[in-house]
């Protein structure tokens, strides 16, 4: 919206606020509160975050179990899930997020304090690609991510679940923010894993979720999300 739309809106609503019984105090200058770039034909979202989370919620109706751990995803994935499965949230920042069904601790993925296949379900969606790199107060780490994925897999129980979600396309690490990887590195990385699900936001989401995309299509990608549903043997 252009301000001067946006002070002739607000002129218009002076005008019907004289015209109607008062149910709020007369608008003042000192509320106004301008939000000029709402008014759109559709409604934004951030495509990674809205579909790897939506997915994941899938896959956990689909395998309903008693527990959720996750690491470090999107606290609004962990909150949600939490009304209708006990969740565990762990992050290298822990939140102070109060909620039934929830619980909220702090952990360093490098070293996750869970014995040896002890997790039947698990989640740690688009972080492993920062591990390492120092974003968030972590120690700087080349092989962070490598680290990282090691400990998830020793954790998961046998025949367990663990949901990954990566930055997929072009590999290189965009520092400090994230690293990218070919859809290869995370197979080998988890060659011990059965691989149930892949899904696949691409650049141009437009149509969502490509489910079993090509290995070609998923690789041209330059800044794609891939959605890992894996099992351990």
């Amino acid at each position: 919206m252009h301000p001067d739309k946006f002070i002739e809106t607000f002129k218009n609503l002076k005008e019907q606020e004289l015209l109607n019984q008062m149910r709020f105090p007369t608008i003042s200058g000192e509320d106004l509160y301008p939000c000029l770039n709402d008014d759109t034909s559709q409604t934004a979202f951030d495509e990674h975050y809205i579909y790897h989370t939506a997915w994941a919620a899938r896959v956990l109706a689909e395998i309903k179990p008693s527990i959720h751990y996750d690491i470090a995803s999107s606290l609004y994935f962990s909150a949600l899930v939490s009304a209708f499965i006990p969740v565990c949230f762990f992050d290298y920042r822990p939140a102070p997020l109060f909620l039934s069904g929830l619980k909220s601790e702090h952990v360093d993925l490098t070293k996750l304090p869970f014995a040896d296949q002890s997790v039947p379900s698990l989640s740690c969606m688009h972080v492993i690609e920062h591990i390492g790199l120092g974003r968030y107060g972590d120690p700087l780490d080349y092989n962070g991510d490598l680290r990282a994925i090691a400990e998830l897999k020793r954790v998961v129980s046998k025949g367990g679940s663990l949901l990954l979600v990566v930055p997929i396309g072009q590999p290189r690490i965009c520092f400090n923010a994230h690293r990218i990887y070919a859809f290869e590195n995370i197979r080998e990385c988890f060659s011990d894993f059965r691989l149930e699900q892949f899904a696949l936001i691409p650049d141009n989401a437009i149509n969502g979720l490509v489910y079993n995309p090509s290995l070609e299509f998923t690789n041209s990608q330059r800044y794609g999300c891939g959605c890992f549903w894996l099992t351990r043997l």
